[in-house]
């Protein structure tokens, strides 16, 4: 028997060995003569037959005893629908009760405004306030409807004109919302695969564009133009289709976290050397820089054409609301069919252009308003050129003075805390309103820590006087008690 099975074992090892090693050698099984590759392929499917055919394991199922469910629902703790309220969001904020002007009621109380961007102190002017009263006689306080169906009224029509007139450009657009200028405009151009350099300075707005946009974001040092070349230039080499995709630079005309202004003849000598497109917000520049407050174009003499698409909101030089997109004709009818928020938010309403109207009117017919605003900037940095504990980092030419800390506290923490003593005694115990600037989860770009100033053609010079002598008093007092 032995001897048998010996013998029949050899004879399969002798066939399997032939079957394998001569690839097409001949076999025959059952009587049928077949090839050795055929053989092992139909072995194989027959293998992948059986094992599709079997079920596949699963673990008993069997409901869970109370036990069970009882020692589940103590080990699990629910995730708060909100963070939990730490003792720094429990400030409650200053609750205006009158017009932001250069003076307005706090709590009751008249006190000096240096917080608002009433830059040329239209807020309250007879003349805007009459064409609101117009306008809110004729059409009422709404318009209805986006622009594209029936949204659009004549004093939308005039506003844009108006606007292009100003700034010598071939057209405009409007938008109901300042932020949501940036927030339109910016996707309406760039898209996914395009490529963005931008200020890491840039305000929440333009950050906000940027990410809807889905574009690949270069970020370069602030207002730093050696770092601006370096990405142009790096990106240039590492782009060898140019033509394939679309860039662009994003910058603001004075930015509104730090307060300064951009080299915008430097920029320009780039973004012509790299062939990239320019965007540039004017929202904290328009009505402000320049002899006749036409923007940084005028301010640094740069032709208006240079700049592919200038934004700007329209609450702040011009205290109406709104925003505002000019440029050549192909890029404003672009935006009128692809920019969602004007394609499909309700338009402005009427009474708001009409204010917009009259405060670019008043502009031309008192250039002073300009000429105001600077001696009120100057005034105030000659007053606080020696404020113990604090540097003045903005541009001498801009309306927001930024005072910084000159000797770091260890943490933000503490120097936010300092500042916000800082704001509170000025208001509570000297009656100056004035702002510190905070760090949001939102914003993706770094935001400098220190105390702001929104300074107004409207503000007096006892105005200025008393808030140079007041912060000198607060910031003394309160560093000696934070050292």
């Amino acid at each position: 028997m032995e001897v048998a099975i010996t013998s029949m074992l050899q004879t399969s090892v002798d066939w399997v060995t032939k079957v394998f090693e001569a690839p097409f050698a001949r076999a025959v099984v059952f009587g049928v003569q077949i090839g050795g590759h055929l053989f092992v392929e139909v072995l194989l499917f027959v293998v992948i037959l059986y094992l599709l055919s079997q079920k596949s394991y699963a673990p008993p199922k069997r409901p869970l005893t109370k036990k069970e469910i009882d020692e589940l629902c103590d080990e699990w703790t629910p995730e708060p629908l909100i963070p939990a309220i730490t003792e720094e969001m429990q400030h409650e904020p200053p609750k205006l009760e009158s017009a932001a002007g250069p003076h307005t009621i706090i709590n009751g109380k008249e006190v000096v405004n240096f917080a608002s961007a009433n830059y040329l102190g239209l807020i309250g002017h007879k003349k805007l306030l009459d064409s609101c009263t117009s306008a809110l006689e004729k059409y009422g306080v709404g318009s209805c409807g986006p622009r594209g169906f029936y949204g659009t009224i004549d004093v939308h029509l005039d506003c844009e004109s108006r606007i292009a007139k100003f700034l010598g450009t071939p057209d405009s657009i409007l938008y109901s919302y300042g932020l949501s200028t940036m927030f339109s405009t910016i996707p309406a151009f760039c898209k996914k695969g395009d490529i963005v350099v931008v200020d890491e300075g840039v305000h929440w707005g333009i950050q906000n564009g940027l990410y809807l946009s889905r574009s690949k974001i270069v970020y370069f040092k602030h207002n730093d133009m050696e770092s601006l070349k370096s990405t142009l230039e790096k990106i240039t080499i590492e782009n060898k289709r140019p033509k394939q995709i679309r860039r662009y630079i994003v910058i603001e005309g004075v930015y509104q976290n730090s307060g300064q202004i951009a080299p915008l003849d430097e920029i320009i000598k780039l973004k012509e050397k790299y062939r990239f497109r320019l965007l540039m917000d004017e929202s904290n520049s328009f009505g402000v820089l320049g002899c006749s407050g036409r923007g940084l174009t005028e301010y640094c003499g740069v032709p208006v054409e240079k700049i592919d698409i200038i934004t700007a909101a329209m609450g702040h030089a011009l205290a109406a609301e709104g925003g505002f997109c000019t440029g050549n004709a192909r890029v404003i009818d672009h935006q009128r069919l692809s920019s969602s928020g004007y394609v499909f938010s309700a338009s402005l309403p009427p009474y708001l252009a009409c204010a917009a109207i009259s405060a670019i009117g008043v502009l031309e017919e008192n250039p002073n308003l300009v000429k105001k605003l600077k001696e009120n900037v100057a005034q105030l940095w000659a007053g606080l050129s020696d404020l113990e504990g604090f540097e003045i980092t903005s541009n001498p030419h801009s309306p927001i003075v930024f005072l910084k800390l000159v000797n770091s506290m260890g943490s933000s923490k503490n120097e936010m805390r300092l500042l916000e003593d800082i704001v509170y005694q000025l208001l509570e115990e000297h009656n100056v309103f004035v702002v510190g600037s905070k760090r949001s989860t939102l914003d993706k770009c770094p935001v400098p820590l220190g105390i702001r100033l929104f300074v107004s053609a409207g503000h007096s010079e006892s105005d200025v006087k008393k808030v140079c002598q007041s912060l000198k008093i607060v910031a003394s007092s309160v560093l000696k008690s934070h050292s």
